[in-house]
């Protein structure tokens, strides 16, 4: 069968399923709130009753072990999941706002109405978490989902479409699987939702894809994110802190610290100590908490941005079990090559100053960050770093850890993405939140109506 053809049968394909899945949202089936939960319910004991299937999967992919997919994949989802199904029915509530004067008598409040059918594109780095929690808060809302998962990592797309496929209405919820022809025809179509986890360069592609049908778009993306140590920052803890978010998930994080600002006066304390902390973990996939790098194509890119000039600790890989050891450079410039783009990977790049004002300058110079990260007790310093840094999200005195709290929406700014979720953010992100002014018929005042004067001007602007 030739490309044309096999290309031609995949858009036939995703054609029907797409309009399979309007057909089933115009039955407004899923608008009660009581079938969301329900659904939610059915997901969440799904995916528990698939437990060893989801882990042993995933360590076929990159070896990642059961307590780090725990850890940063599945107690993540079922967080999200139990905060779903315990607050759907307060959050999809109509939501009161005030009403001013010009409008009495009458009450205002905000309906989350469901946007219709959504296209959840997942990411391979945690293709678990970063694939279903979108998904949550598209069922939350009441839309119908098809996700795309990754072709990357396998196996984690064969369970999540067997998990799915096979016990979900298809035009509620449905998995297609595949790779760019797929992708490339799932984005032909036209959606009332798409949200993507990936690349800036992907995102792009997706924006660009949506922009002729005006379609609503989240774009979770990634970025440089930079990690400042103040001159008074307490350096043991804050290394130990900034490593762990570090090589996590071996640096495969979009929240990680891809670049490290140190005061000259604490440099190297901190370098010290960011070996110790790495050989005190022992990073190693045989010990569970360390991945492999999920290909070969990856694994090459991040070997090439190690100077071995410049490496103070580590450089060690090994291609064949696509492994990269952990990895410190230091005495590094904005204009090496591991500064033009996001290292991705478990190398740590350390930059030196010595003022908040060069820091400041050098963040300022590359693109928004997802994350930015601060460590300092300084008052002043604390409220500058908030001021004058833009970033997605952030923390001050830790790093990463912002996401594991739901009350926070996450989501990226100007490169790093745009939209935001995560707990009642899922919500809205899926919904469109339509306002609403009802007036009563108790009485009706003349003020707007023609025959105008300067004291109806003067009154409206007081009642306005």
């Amino acid at each position: 069968m030739s490309n044309q053809t096999q290309n031609t049968r995949i858009e036939e394909q995703i054609r029907d399923a797409v309009q399979r899945q309007r057909e089933y949202f115009r039955t407004k089936v899923t608008l009660p709130v009581e079938f969301r939960l329900e659904q939610l319910r059915k997901f969440e004991r799904l995916l528990r009753a698939h437990e060893d299937e989801l882990y042993e999967a995933i360590f076929n992919d990159f070896g990642k072990s059961r307590h780090h997919t725990q850890l940063t994949e599945l107690f993540p989802l079922f967080e999200e999941l139990g905060l779903a199904i315990d607050h759907l029915k307060d959050w999809a509530k109509p939501r009161k706002v005030a009403t001013n004067l010009l409008n009495q008598p009458g009450k205002s409040y905000i309906v989350a109405e469901p946007l219709g059918t959504a296209l959840v594109i997942g990411a391979w780095n945690f293709p678990y978490n970063l694939s279903l929690t979108p998904v949550v808060g598209s069922m939350m809302a009441g839309n119908t989902t098809i996700l795309k998962p990754s072709e990357l990592p396998a196996e984690t797309s064969r369970v999540m479409a067997k998990i799915i496929n096979e016990n979900f209405d298809p035009g509620y919820l449905h998995v297609v699987e595949g790779a760019v022809p797929e992708t490339t025809a799932l984005l032909n179509q036209r959606w009332d939702k798409i949200f993507f986890t990936g690349s800036p360069q992907v995102g792009k592609i997706v924006n660009e894809a949506a922009a002729p049908h005006l379609t609503n778009v989240t774009l979770e993306l990634g970025g440089k994110n930079p990690a400042i140590l103040a001159e008074d920052a307490p350096v043991d803890v804050s290394v130990k802190r900034l490593i762990w978010a570090k090589f996590i998930n071996s640096g495969q994080l979009c929240l990680a610290p891809d670049y490290v600002l140190v005061h000259k006066s604490i440099k190297e304390r901190v370098l010290e100590r960011m070996v110790y902390e790495i050989e005190k973990h022992d990073y190693s996939v045989e010990r569970g908490n360390f991945t492999r790098i999920i290909n070969e194509r990856n694994f090459d890119r991040v070997v090439g941005l190690i100077d071995a000039d410049k490496v103070y600790y580590g450089g060690e890989s090994n291609r064949e079990d696509r492994v990269i050891r952990p990895t410190v450079v230091h005495n590094i410039s904005v204009d090496d090559p591991i500064m033009q783009e996001e290292i991705f990977g478990p190398v740590i790049a350390v930059l030196e100053f010595e003022t908040l004002d060069e820091a400041f300058d050098i963040v300022r110079k590359i693109e928004k960050p997802l994350a930015g990260y601060l460590f300092s007790h300084d008052r002043e310093t604390k409220q500058r770093f908030l001021a004058e840094i833009p970033f997605g999200s952030g923390a001050i005195n830790d790093a990463v850890m912002q996401i594991t709290n739901s009350n926070l929406p996450f989501g990226g700014v100007g490169n790093s993405g745009m939209g935001r979720y995560h707990g009642e953010y899922s919500l809205e992100c899926f919904s469109h939140m339509k306002p609403v002014l009802e007036k009563y018929f108790d009485f009706e005042l003349d003020l707007k109506y023609y025959g105008h004067s300067d004291r109806q001007m003067n009154l409206i602007r007081k009642l306005g």
